[in-house]
């Protein structure tokens, strides 16, 4: 057998604090005070069914049965035959409804749900989870699943309570044990029928359960019996002792209405026998006390009815047991007085003895205690009173709010007790206690609490008194002070001047934009931590960012409070200046060049100009790139962008004068018309200027030819305006918008011919998707309204149509995710096409749409089938090592190829170079003898496609193939065009796009190779040309720069001048000689102001070192900055760790050496407190006995004894504990490694 060792809490708690009944001598330590035997330290657990245990003896904690657990997871499966399942389809078994159904169910009950089909097509449901959910799940599954049946059940309309159960839990626990749904009529229905909805099979069990209820109740009898009410109290004797004998005797249910119910009815239940013989018993005690008894009357004060009647009633119960008399009291919301006592005359006597003796066995007193020390009599946490309730318990003793007095209600010796104790209390606090009331304006009811109740908790543990400030719902000034009459005076005393402190005080409002509050706080508050430590007698608060405020308050002293907000008020106009935005559309494919090579042009730009620059990101269609900053700062960082993109392509600006007035009707609702021209025109940019500037020129910027045409097409929109401007709006579908487009814009572009009116469609940013706005004269546009209408109702027309494809085409559509389906309803206004499934052998497709759309799709299908048919395939061959050239980024160049030619294109499967021998490059179009290409299976490129179309791909193909030329550059300047880690060579690849490849040093060539499409070769050669010129003027430049001078300066002036250390003394300047001179004078003028310098130490205590360096060495730099010195801290580890410099001229050392000493004063002030207060902080060793500033590590003290037990199995006779510092009982793994003194976790810190 095994035990288990256990340390319980009673044997730990009487180890450690030595309260066995042992006499303990000596001064002997807490903790060796007792030491526990190992039983009782550890007592062992007990044996099954051991020997020596009494019946009668109770259990110990192990001795008690273990109940076993039930598996809190059930499991349930049921069959549902094939002819009563409600969905019978097997072709989708597992995804129709039935699955749909258990998803929900499983959703709803958390139960888990599997169905499985059987053989004869019947369904096997298993059902997994807690009893709970499983049995809601079966419920609902009989209900969704199954077909349901009906029938109905009679059974006598008295026993449809015992079905339906207290609270209607029979009938849950049925519906759930059947799975059916069970209505029973209502109480005022006449009828009789029970109705059961379920499957045949639960119906019957329903009808089975119900019917057996039923059964149980018809063997059952009730009578009920009309008896006076005074007379109840006999029937059911003294504590109801009487009526639950006569119950156990027949072996039926007596009920008998409570006191407080004004029934005299008793309902008896059960046996039929059983009842009768429960009536004979309770009629025959009626008769008896009938005959019997009498009544007396007597009158007793309505306070003291309470007493008679004792808690629950207990008193009258023990009248009626000890005389017999029933005790009748008046109902406690009435005013009579009188008590009524029943009972056989000779018992009348002793039952109204024990009634007067009940009535004046309690009694009430008053003790008059001012309202204001009623808490104080009270006590904190109820202590004063406390000793007094636990002294005297049946005492009840109440406080009334507002009242002078206090309620003492008991046992009359006790309240005498009571009341003594509590006028003693009041005595006393009335000899040592104050209070006064000082009326205080409520607004300066938050100020005199402070912020967290800062202001009022001083002054309550300052003066130890209590101050009640009414709250702001009781809308009253009076405040009140309660404590020691001293403490009272001097905390009213107080309170008065903070009030008239704060009269005296200014609020002001500043009105900020919400936007600037962030910024003025700073990150982390650190700015508005300099703008309250400027002003620290102004409170300043913002408001909270939920409420969407403006306003900024201030409060303090008048001027300090104006200083304040003049400060504020100028940093606000500093944000304000600096907020100017203004956007600026450049032309996507430009956003790249304008951001730089790692953002190195958009940094350039964003530090000389000194404003913040926001793209827009890669993925958005917005063009607009947006400037913040200063007006003038901002225009000229748009000046620089708008210069890169004007280098970059050709760029064309152009200025136009269109009256201001028609501004607002050319750039139309939500900016639709000018949108619509900027389209048109290939994306040009066109700038109205801001509203209220008055200015008529309009600017139009992009490709010159666009520009040309958007600009006439603004003035004839502008003429229109001004002639005769009607606007018409039209509701379409917006998937009918690409058909009235049509293919290139050919529909609408032959609407606008015929009428001349402008027709606008919305942008897939815009709210309204389906409104279509036509503008231009009135006739023109009725005329155009028209058209599109009676197109848009041909398009509401849907029809179905079909037509035949060749089932060798069919895979052509469908592919690719059915892409080609896709884009043709996309064209044709959503026409919907579908195919024959794969394997049909059918070639009828179908389409269904509007009547327009289905005849252009069904053209378009023909003339993509006899594109199919007239298809050819034509084979490139191109080295392999171009293929990824022709592609492109992603594949881009090849997309446009095939997008515009209309054609497939399928590179061939990259070969591996090791494979087969590579041919040498080709270069300018010369093949030489021994380079002669020959194509091999990986060089082949196939075209598939209309002939004609073919051809023109693959010239297009062709002209990819780059070229590569030689280029006569001086080796000498081949490392600047390289430039520094590539960055000039880098940046002209990616301006002309070729790739330039320079030889390697050691070859000293003078010729670079170029090599790029045939395109951009001619521009790339240009530009290298044009470097090297740049490159050869420098050179020439530089022979120029001939003037050295040497400067000799005094090694310390040249650490200030440096701000570095090394031993140097000699400056060399070398550069063109104007600019040389100018760095020589300028140079001297520095040692001529250092020269007078001088450097002084001082000693700082070197505790106060950190304070005054500050967070990083911000307080240092802020403090040299403000003194024009340069101060040096010891370093770690120098013989003079006090020892400061400081350094600068002999007026400004001085001052900062005050100042310095200064602030170590006053730092030292709360060192001191710190280490003091920490010298008692300081918890006491564990087991050298002492804390104090002598405790020390006591180290003669031994290691500590740890947990001691007698009487252990080891310290038995023969046997030996083990020695753990032993290498043979406890031997090492491997070889032993002494213990660091430092852990890997650095030095401990105490």
């Amino acid at each position: 057998m095994s035990s288990v060792a256990v340390l319980t809490p009673e044997s730990f708690a009487e180890h450690r604090s030595g309260l066995k009944d042992q006499e303990i001598t000596g001064c002997v330590p807490e903790d060796e005070a007792y030491i526990p035997t190992y039983l009782e330290a550890f007592p062992p657990l007990p044996e099954k069914g051991a020997p020596g245990e009494k019946a009668g003896e109770p259990a110990s904690a192990w001795g008690s049965k273990i109940r076993p657990i039930k598996a809190s997871v059930i499991t349930q499966v049921f069959h549902v035959p094939l002819e009563e399942r409600r969905y019978k389809d097997n072709s989708q078994f597992g995804e129709g409804e039935e699955a749909k159904v258990c998803l929900d169910i499983m959703q709803r009950t958390g139960a888990h749900i599997e169905l499985s089909l059987a053989k004869d097509q019947g369904l096997s449901i298993m059902v997994t989870g807690k009893l709970d959910s499983v049995m809601k799940a079966r419920k609902e599954i009989v209900a969704r699943l199954q077909t349901q049946a009906s029938a109905t059940v009679a059974i006598p309309k008295e026993h449809h309570r015992f079905v339906i159960g207290k609270n209607g839990e029979k009938l849950q626990e049925l519906e759930l044990k059947t799975a059916t749904k069970i209505a029973i009529p209502r109480p005022d229905d006449p009828s009789a029928n029970i109705r059961i909805t379920g499957t045949k099979e639960g119906i019957e069990k329903a009808r089975h359960e119900i019917l057996l209820i039923s059964a149980e109740q018809d063997k059952r009898a009730v009578e009920r019996l009309s008896l006076e009410k005074a007379f109840h109290p006999f029937i059911a004797g003294a504590h109801n002792r009487l009526v639950q004998e006569l119950s156990q005797e027949t072996g039926a249910r007596i009920s008998i209405p409570p006191p407080s119910l004004p029934k005299d009815e008793i309902v008896i239940t059960g046996e039929k026998e059983a009842v009768a013989l429960a009536l004979s018993r309770i009629r025959a005690i009626y008769d008896d006390k009938k005959r019997k008894t009498t009544t007396i009357s007597v009158e007793v004060k309505k306070s003291q009815h309470k007493y008679i009647i004792g808690p629950k009633g207990n008193t009258l119960q023990e009248i009626l047991e000890t005389t017999g008399v029933s005790v009748e009291m008046p109902p406690l919301d009435s005013g009579s007085e009188t008590i009524i006592l029943r009972g056989e005359p000779d018992k009348l006597g002793p039952a109204l003895t024990q009634v007067y003796a009940k009535a004046k066995s309690v009694m009430v007193v008053e003790v008059t205690a001012p309202a204001w020390l009623h808490r104080f009599i009270i006590g904190k946490k109820g202590q004063n009173i406390g000793r007094i309730t636990q002294q005297l318990p049946r005492v009840h003793i109440e406080f009334t709010d507002g009242e002078e007095r206090i309620s003492l209600e008991g046992p009359t010796e006790e309240v005498e007790q009571a009341q003594a104790q509590i006028q003693e209390i009041i005595k006393d606090l009335l000899v040592r206690m104050d209070y006064t009331e000082v009326i205080i304006d409520q607004r300066f009811h938050r100020h005199l609490i402070g912020k967290n109740g800062a202001n009022i908790n001083r002054i309550k543990e300052q003066y130890k008194v209590s101050v009640r400030i009414p709250q702001d719902s009781e809308r009253s000034g009076l405040v009140r002070i309660e404590g020691d009459p001293k403490g009272v005076q001097l905390a009213r005393r107080e309170l008065i001047e903070m009030v008239q402190r704060m009269e005296n005080e200014r609020t002001k409002d500043l009105i900020v934009e919400q936007k600037f509050h962030r910024t003025i706080i700073g990150q982390k508050g650190e700015k508005i931590k300099e703008v309250r430590d400027k002003f620290p007698e102004v409170i300043i608060n913002f408001p909270d960012p939920a409420q969407k405020s403006d306003i900024v308050q201030l409060r303090g002293p008048k001027n300090e409070v104006e200083k304040c907000a003049k400060f504020l008020q100028k940093i606000i106009a500093d944000l304000i200046e600096n907020s100017f935005s203004l956007s600026v559309p450049i032309f996507k494919q430009f956003h790249k060049n304008i951001i730089g090579k790692g953002g190195t042009n958009i940094k350039k730009i964003r530090e000389e100009t000194n404003t913040k620059i926001d793209l827009p990101t890669e993925n958005s269609n917005s063009e607009m790139i947006v400037i913040t900053g200063k007006k003038s700062n901002c225009e000229a960082a748009r000046e620089r962008i708008l210069a890169i993109q004007r280098e970059l392509a050709n760029i064309k600006e152009t200025e136009v004068a269109i009256p201001a007035k028609l501004h607002n009707s050319l750039i139309g609702s939500k900016g639709c018309l000018v949108r619509s021209i900027m389209e048109d025109c290939g994306g040009v940019h066109i700038h109205f200027p801001s509203e209220g500037s008055g200015s008529d020129k309009v600017t139009i910027r992009g490709p010159a030819g666009e520009v040309e045409k958007a600009k006439k097409q603004l003035l004839q929109l502008a003429e229109e305006k001004q002639v005769n401007n009607f606007t018409a709006e039209l509701q379409a579908k917006p998937e009918y918008h690409k058909f009235l487009i049509g293919r290139g814009g050919a529909n609408i572009r032959r609407v606008r011919d015929r009428t001349g009116a402008r027709i606008i469609f919305p942008s897939p940013d815009d709210t309204e998707q389906e409104l279509i706005t036509i503008v231009g004269k009135e006739e023109a546009v009725r005329q155009a309204q028209k058209e599109l209408e009676s197109l848009v109702k041909n398009l509401d027309d849907v029809v179905e149509d079909s037509m035949v494809v060749d089932v060798r085409h069919h895979r052509h559509f469908v592919c690719r995710r059915g892409q080609v389906l896709r884009e043709l309803a996309e064209e044709y206004g959503g026409v919907a096409v579908s195919f024959p499934r794969t394997g049909a052998n059918s070639q009828r497709v179908t389409l269904k749409g509007a009547k327009d759309c289905v005849e252009a799709a069904k053209k378009r299908i023909q003339e993509v089938i006899e594109d199919l048919e007239s298809q050819v395939s034509v084979e490139v061959a191109i080295p392999q090592r171009y293929h990824r050239a022709i592609m492109g980024p992603k594949g881009c160049r090849i997309q446009h190829i095939t997008r515009e030619h209309e054609v497939q294109i399928k590179f061939p499967e990259r070969e591996d170079s090791s494979a087969g021998q590579e041919a040498p490059p080709q270069e300018n179009g010369e093949v030489s003898p021994e380079a002669e290409f020959v194509p091999r299976k990986c060089d082949i490129i196939t075209i598939a496609g209309r002939a004609e179309k073919c051809e023109l791909a693959k010239a297009a193909l062709l002209a990819l193939v780059p070229i590569t030329e030689d280029v006569e550059v001086s080796y000498e300047l081949h490392r600047y065009i390289i430039g520094q880690k590539g960055s000039g060579i880098r940046k002209m690849m990616e301006e002309y796009e070729v790739n330039i490849w320079v030889p390697q040093p050691e070859k000293q060539l003078d010729v670079i190779k170029v090599t790029g499409l045939v395109a951009n070769m001619e521009r790339a050669k240009q530009g290298l040309l044009e470097r090297v010129k740049e490159l050869q003027a420098e050179q020439e430049d530089r022979v120029c720069v001939c003037v050295c001078v040497y400067l000799c300066v005094w090694f310390f002036f040249f650490l200030l001048l440096q701000n570095i250390y090394f031993l140097i003394d000699l400056i060399v300047i070398s550069g063109y000689e104007r600019n040389v001179e100018e760095a020589r004078q300028a140079i001297q003028q520095l040692v001529a102001e250092l020269q007078e310098m001088v450097s002084q130490d001082v000693h700082l205590d070197p505790r106060t070192h950190a304070r005054i360096i500050g967070a990083r060495g911000k307080a240092i730099r802020k403090l040299m900055e403000e003194f024009k010195v340069d101060i040096r801290f010891p370093q770690p580890g120098s013989g003079e760790p006090d020892k400061v410099t400081v350094t600068g001229l002999p007026e400004t050392v001085d001052n900062a050496i005050d100042h310095l000493l200064n602030l170590e004063e006053e730092y030292m002030l709360s060192v001191t407190e710190t280490e003091t207060l920490a010298a008692y902080m300081k918890p006491p060793s564990r087991y050298g006995g002492g804390g104090g500033a002598g405790g020390g590590d006591d180290s003669s003290g031994g290691p500590a004894k740890g947990f001691v037990v007698r009487d252990a199995p080891w310290n038995a006779a023969g046997n030996k504990a083990p020695d753990m510092s032993s290498a043979e009982d406890f031997p090492t793994f491997g070889t032993g490694v002494a213990p660091k003194q430092t852990s890997a976790w650095g030095p401990k810190k105490f």
